[in-house]
């Protein structure tokens, strides 16, 4: 193998592992262009690769009989896309989407599992893992109950703001309303309110964060306890 670019990667499970660990597992790191829309996995199919993102984000997507959707978790930079894998059940009965495309990193399923299993440091880093996606499921599955649209987008931008590191988003309203589970005339008005109030910018499917501090004036508390989670567990 060719002598491996050790820059310091963008995705924080990676770069949160030991030097060491990471020269490890660095040549079976495979560079990959996520394109926005593409199905990583369905529903009931095996993983054969995980995905740690940089630039892009991953949707786990629920897809009711009647084929209206719901989004149930948000991986960007901060995660891994296959913890079926590491948990040897295989698949799960969510679809991954690309929400946001951008680059990253694959590794075949085969390998991550066998680094798991040498019970090191990413056996320990994938576990915290692991609690910090139940904890953000759990508080999404609530915040689905009980706050109103206009909370629920605010704290889903930011936490899109968080997993890319970036302000500006490329993303229609109908997949805006995909992805929260409601109509559409719903994100429209909502957007419609924040675009007035300078807090985004919205235009032709591309979508602009103006005023992070009145985004979270909006956002519900579950932003806060999510992101809290995952910084104590990971950071």
């Amino acid at each position: 193998m060719s002598s491996p670019n050790l820059s310091k990667p963008v995705n924080r499970l990676l770069a949160t592992l030991p030097t060491e660990d990471y020269q490890h597992l660095f040549p079976y790191l495979e560079p990959v262009k996520l394109t926005q829309n593409e199905i990583l996995y369905n529903a009931g199919e095996d993983y054969k690769y995980a995905y740690f993102p940089s630039h892009s984000i991953v949707s786990t997507v629920a897809i009711m009989e009647n084929g209206s959707t719901m989004e149930i978790g948000i991986i960007g930079n901060e995660g891994m896309v296959g913890l079926p894998i590491i948990l040897n059940t295989g698949y799960t009965n969510s679809t991954a989407m690309v929400q946001v495309g951008g680059n990253g990193y694959r590794i075949p399923a085969l390998r991550l599992k066998a680094e798991f299993n040498r019970q090191g440091a990413l056996n320990c880093l994938l576990m915290r893992y692991i609690q910090a996606r139940i904890i953000e499921v759990g508080q999404i599955a609530a915040c689905n109950r009980y706050h109103n649209l206009e909370q629920r987008f605010a704290c889903w931008l930011l936490m899109l703001r968080d997993s890319l590191q970036q302000d500006e988003f490329g993303l229609t309203q109908k997949f805006i309303s995909q992805m929260l589970g409601v109509r559409r005339t719903g994100v429209t008005e909502v957007a419609n309110k924040f675009k007035k109030a300078d807090i985004i910018h919205y235009q032709r499917g591309l979508i602009r964060i103006v005023s992070q501090e009145k985004l979270e004036a909006h956002a519900c508390e579950c932003y806060w306890l999510i992101a809290k989670e995952f910084s104590r567990l990971l950071d």
